[in-house]
């Protein structure tokens, strides 16, 4: 049964607990078949619940580190600004290093970080307070860009389009609507009627344990389909677009997403569909000068071979190679999406011009 749009499309994926000084997110591991909030008070619960994708998706981890290095160092308890930092920066380090491709993760933490140094000679309670207000704007300005993604997502749609999804970059992954997928829902709100066929998307089946999950609650049209599925049903004439979310972009337009995304674009491609990626301009990495500079994320091996069966699928001696993430080169994209704009190629030009 369909619940109201608003409830999904607002759900609140992270949040601060009561107390400031812990983290309260959903475990997004126990969907669609549990709803469970779990409480984060230690780094090593926070370090955990990032790594093991039980709070997932750029924009919401951003939002999550932001909370978690606040709600750490609200425990402290030292009144010298030198002890302060030093586990301030401590901290940052160890979160950092749970998730090395999403950019979102380092961004909000560098983030907090910079109010700490720019205030360090303040009383230390006066920080704390300037902590909470940076870690609260990072989860108001997320909902803000959400909402500005999917008005520019939606402006290249139209209704009654067939729709390919690949990952799950909805409100789970986000604050609101979401990004790959946040002009569905935006666009269910002002009564377009859309055809989505969500890929499962491997390792962790986000696109059938949260995307289709997503879209049924809120009465979207939903089709679920395997990875190797996306070339017959563009084949048939069911696609119109392609709507990716991303976890990092480097500065010539080249994307990080979930692995799979890159073979999706080259179908797309093939068959002259518009592949579009969409996400919030904290996922640019000008930094970054292309796809060969983006860390790789590695994940165990047994998330394909036993995780989601009764019994395992290979011999365990069966060498595995468990990718999180694949780059998808920016000549199979027809334009990222972002809070400020629509960028097209040449994205290096584009990109750019977002930040000048």
């Amino acid at each position: 049964m369909s619940e109201s749009l608003e409830q999904v499309t607002h759900i609140e994926s992270v949040r601060l607990g009561e107390d400031g000084k812990s983290v309260v997110i959903i475990d997004q591991t126990q969907l669609p078949n549990r709803l469970e909030y779990l409480t984060l008070r230690t780094r090593e619960e926070m370090f955990d619940a990032i790594k093991l994708l039980k709070v997932r998706g750029a924009p919401a981890i951003g939002i999550c580190a932001g909370y978690c290095i606040y709600a750490l160092a609200a425990r402290y308890g030292v009144s010298e600004p030198d002890k302060f930092l030093t586990r301030f920066r401590a901290d940052k380090d160890f979160l950092n290093a749970s998730r090395p491709t999403a950019v979102n993760l380092s961004w909000a933490l560098g983030r907090m970080e910079q109010v700490l140094l720019a205030h360090i000679s303040e009383p230390i309670p006066a920080i704390l307070d300037l902590l909470r207000a940076e870690c609260i704007a990072i989860h108001r300005e997320d909902i803000a860009m959400c909402r500005a993604i999917s008005e520019y997502g939606l402006s290249l749609l139209h209704d009654g389009d067939g729709i390919l999804t690949h990952c799950n970059a909805g409100p789970l992954a986000t604050s609101r609507y979401g990004t790959g997928q946040g002009p569905l829902f935006l666009g269910k709100e002002k009564g377009y009627t859309f055809r989505v066929f969500a890929d499962e998307t491997r390792p962790l089946l986000q696109g059938a344990r949260l995307t289709s999950y997503e879209l049924q609650r809120a009465g979207v049209d939903v089709t679920l389909i395997c990875d190797n599925m996306a070339s017959i049903v563009m084949k048939n004439g069911w696609i119109d677009a392609c709507l990716v979310g991303c976890d990092r972009v480097a500065a010539n337009g080249d994307a990080a997403n979930k692995i799979g995304t890159s073979g999706v674009a080259i179908l797309a491609k093939h068959y002259d569909i518009p592949f579009y990626v969409l996400g919030p301009t904290s996922t640019i990495d000008m930094a970054c000068p292309d796809g060969d500079h983006i860390p790789i994320e590695l994940r165990d091996p047994e998330e394909i071979k036993t995780k989601f069966y009764a019994q395992p699928m290979a011999l365990p001696e069966v060498k595995c190679y468990d990718p999180s993430f694949d780059v998808t080169d920016h000549s199979l994209i027809t334009a990222i999406i972002t809070e400020k704009g629509i960028c097209r190629p040449p994205f290096t030009d584009s990109l750019a011009a977002l930040f000048r």
